[in-house]
């Protein structure tokens, strides 16, 4: 199955030629690039967050593997849904998934189902697909969508399962592979409010505390969607050996548009 873009021409360009242009301008060649094991990137509409995105692809050596694990704003299909087969197809080329890979996944974690239906029009994943393609055109990915309803998403007893399941997964695979949370920060409140909000989960994100980022989310009410993906990913991120993280980008839609009254975060970091 070849997954169609759901997003393009609205959260980033429907042209190979502009989404070529406007990655040149996100996507800066760096003299040396880091190794992560995980790293987690906005997934606005470029206009808004490509900016935040492109600092880390450009930070960031992407192998040739990527688990890619995302929240499903949409809530259709299964409640944590994993794309087992086929290629997401991009203006600017198709990435493949890695169809080994994802079927380890799924043979490691009983909480996963093989679900296509989920991903069709989400865009959680699929912003991201075309800036992995320009940082390694060999790229394979196993998407990943996180439901269940937020914050917690069925409970962190299960976040914690299929975290475990995926650091079981790669380090039975044994070859260079990147973990990737997709989600925004708060959402829709003044700058002010969202700068506090946006410091308190992203401080625990540098910390490697998923409980803490968790505890934050509910107990401030902050709207930061990919709070389930990026808690999963930093508990698979620790089993795996990550000591440190290092945020490298932060910005508000503010930024850009100059309305502070309602804006959306976005936070680049790098786990290691």
């Amino acid at each position: 199955m070849i997954r169609q873009p759901a997003v393009a021409g609205q959260f980033y360009p429907a042209s190979a030629a502009q989404v070529e242009a406007e990655l040149s301008e996100l996507i800066r060649p760096a003299q040396a690039k880091r190794d992560a094991i995980a790293v987690v990137c906005p997934h606005a509409g470029w206009v808004y967050s490509g900016a935040t995105a492109g600092i880390v692809y450009s930070a960031v050596r992407i192998p040739n593997h990527v688990i890619m694990v995302g929240p499903n704003h949409h809530g259709i299909g299964s409640a944590y849904a994993l794309c087992d087969a086929g290629a997401w197809r991009t203006p600017i080329g198709d990435a493949p998934i890695d169809e080994p890979l994802a079927a380890e996944l799924l043979d490691n974690c009983d909480l996963l189902a093989e679900d296509q239906r989920a991903h069709v029009a989400e865009h959680s994943l699929e912003v991201q697909v075309p800036m992995l393609l320009r940082a390694n055109p060999n790229v394979r990915i196993v998407p990943v969508l996180i439901g269940g309803g937020g914050p917690e998403s069925g409970g962190r007893v299960k976040l914690r399962e299929i975290g475990a399941a995926i650091a079981e997964t790669v380090r039975d695979f044994g070859k260079p592979l990147l973990l990737l949370a997709s989600t925004d920060l708060n959402h829709y409140e003044d700058q002010e409010t969202s700068r506090i909000k946006d410091k308190l989960a992203l401080d625990a994100v540098v910390n490697l505390d998923e409980e803490a980022l968790m505890d934050r989310v509910r107990d401030m009410e902050i709207s930061m969607c990919g709070v389930a993906p990026t808690y999963i990913v930093i508990h698979a991120a620790k089993q795996l050996g990550a000591r440190c993280a290092e945020l490298l980008d932060y910005r508000t839609s503010g930024d850009v548009s100059g309305d502070f009254s309602a804006v959306v975060g976005y936070g680049g970091v790098v786990i290691e």
